[in-house]
């Protein structure tokens, strides 16, 4: 029997259907009806923000903890633009979204009605894929596509505009099992002689190493446990872009830590010096290849993903495989051990001994001196008190989100939320409410800069609101960091536009939002004042005054190869090369 609803409803009605828990938005009068509907249920809660942007990011957090697709709701005109930095951020970074936005009347579209924008035109470059619904009766069968297409292949987001005269209007629903989704199928298994070509190069490898990203975490649990598997099984090195990190558990054996722009030195040299390369569920991004002609130059290369677009979009693959990692992992661990599970033994372990002379180096060394707190020190610290509880950290842009992928260690996948592609300040705060929100029992934090932070600021309201207790553990160094090294060492210390001459005290910001506010700029004070933080039930600003002008080493140059990076301990100042001599 059909069944008859109006629009509004039949939006509320699809997602129930497709399990969706809960909804981050901000009302208007384009999507009134939908509200309306929103009121008169119990089923679906939804988490008023205070900025339409923040609505994306903490629907991106909650999609990144959970693997579950987030759900945004927003009115027509401002509401809509005010999302587009989310939405492109999800879709550089493969998270599932489903964005609703009103729009004007369709009978009005066109005439620069009141609140009106081209949606669909401002967000196809910045969507997955998006629609202009003008028939009621169509309007299920697009919402359950939508989540078909958000969350199948490579993730991302997708948006439906939606007119207040169909939401006003009454069509017939469709329920998700009778709706059409052939049209989008992904390849999901890969091609078995191209997997078994990448065996017999793993067999011959003298120097392996496994690069992997963030495609291992959205394929699932299942994919990083295989990842594990293979590296440890094999004794193949692991390291991984920073929307990789927990993929390989931090902890493990095989761990080299994050390469690229602000990787590790091992993990750079080891790339720079590999003879194979998987590639697993990465995508060649310009912060880890650096130069690209001198990517990696003595390597085979195979590339695994489940977006062909991404294969050879960057740098020649010589054995690409398109399919989903953990399928392809499956067939890969499957061949590997059918012929024996050989690998080249006492060259890997020739391999790892070089390794370990790169490690040895110690990029990641700093000295806490005096009563200033070095910004590693802080983060070292965070790290000893909370390892082993059960915490989430998401984190805003710049120079506190290297440190946060250097000395924070990640053991298991989704526990690491943070903007890559897009480098978008102010992604950190409202996506640590959202991870909050999908995880209640959970300790998170947000690790921030204070320029960050104070984007999205104002939504401190939502998680006194929503009783939302994360941790806002700020880096205050009263500059752009980021931005300030780069003007340190490239643009002859020429500080334009880089320093803050008026920030609020952060403690009296957290009272005025009722949340607690804790300062603190001695490192004697320092792990009383993070078990003060973790303590409280409520949310938390941590001010945490550090280092004005700490530089965040090793680092890449821009256009320069993996094996020339600038170091920051003192034993290694300036540039050091393959060969462990300083080249300055």
């Amino acid at each position: 029997m059909k069944r008859q609803m109006s629009g509004a409803k039949m939006i509320i009605q699809a997602l129930k259907d497709q399990g969706v828990e809960v909804v981050f938005g901000y009302p208007g009068g384009a999507v009134l009806p939908i509200y309306d509907e929103i009121f008169l249920q119990n089923d679906i809660r939804h988490i008023l923000v205070r900025h339409e942007q923040a609505a994306v990011h903490a629907a991106e957090g909650y999609a990144r903890s959970t693997g579950k697709p987030g759900v945004v709701l927003v009115t027509s005109g401002p509401g809509a633009t005010n999302a587009v930095t989310g939405m492109t951020d999800a879709l550089l970074d493969s998270i599932p979204l489903v964005i609703l936005t009103g729009q004007v009347p369709t009978f009005m579209i066109g005439n620069d009605a009141f609140q009106e924008a081209d949606t669909v035109g401002i967000t196809r470059p910045c969507t997955k894929h998006n629609w202009l619904v003008k028939d009621t009766d169509k309007l299920s069968e697009i919402i359950h596509e939508g989540f078909h297409i958000a969350t199948s292949g490579r993730p991302g987001p997708v948006l439906i505009d939606i007119p207040k005269d169909v939401q006003f209007a009454d069509g017939t629903y469709v329920p998700p099992k009778k709706v059409d989704t052939s049209r989008y199928q992904p390849q999901i298994k890969g091609d078995i002689e191209a997997i078994t070509a990448l065996v017999e190069l793993m067999e011959q490898a003298e120097r392996p190493i496994l690069y992997t990203g963030g495609g291992v975490i959205n394929s699932g649990p299942a994919a990083s446990q295989l990842l594990r598997e293979l590296a440890d099984a094999s004794g193949i090195p692991v390291t991984s872009t920073l929307m990789g990190l927990g993929a390989y558990p931090a902890s493990g054996k095989n761990w080299l830590g994050m390469l690229g722009m602000h990787g590790l030195y091992e993990a750079n040299l080891a790339m720079h010096g590999c003879d194979l390369m998987i590639c697993v569920g990465a995508r060649f991004d310009d912060r880890i290849t650096g130069r690209v002609e001198d990517f990696s130059p003595h390597s085979k290369k195979a590339h695994i993903d489940i977006d062909p677009s991404s294969i050879n979009k960057v740098v020649h693959t010589d054995i690409p495989i398109i399919g989903d990692i953990g399928h392809v992992l499956e067939d890969l661990l499957k061949i590997w051990k059918s012929r024996g599970r050989k690998v080249k033994k006492p060259a890997i372990g020739k391999w790892w001994k070089q390794i370990d002379e790169w490690r040895a180096v110690d990029c990641l060394a700093y000295k806490q001196e005096g009563k200033v707190i070095k910004p590693q020190y802080a983060l070292e610290r965070l790290e000893a008190l909370t390892k082993g509880m059960d915490r989430y950290i998401t984190t805003e842009v710049g120079q506190h989100q290297m440190w946060a992928a250097q000395f924070l260690g990640f053991d298991e996948p989704n526990r690491l939320m943070t903007s890559g592609g897009l480098g978008t300040m102010g992604y950190g705060h409202p996506s640590s409410l959202g991870v909050q929100l999908a995880h209640p029992d959970a300790l998170v934090i947000n690790i921030s800069g204070e320029g960050s932070w104070l984007m999205n600021m104002q939504e401190m309201g939502t998680a006194v609101q929503y009783r939302l207790p994360a941790k806002q553990f700020i880096l205050n160094n009263e500059r752009l960091g980021m931005v300030r090294q780069w003007q340190e060492l490239l643009h002859g210390e020429r500080y334009s536009a880089t320093w803050q001459e008026a920030l609020p005290d952060f403690v009296k910001l957290a009272e005025a939002f009722g949340a607690k506010g804790i300062r603190v700029e001695d490192p004697a004070d320092l792990d009383d004042a993070i078990m003060e933080m973790i303590r409280h039930d409520g949310p938390v600003i941590f001010d945490c005054l550090v280092e004005k002008h700490e530089n965040c080493f090793p680092m890449i140059p821009s256009g320069a190869p993996h094996n020339e990076m600038l170091m920051g301990n003192a034993e290694t100042q300036g540039v050091i090369g393959n060969t462990g001599a300083v080249l300055v």
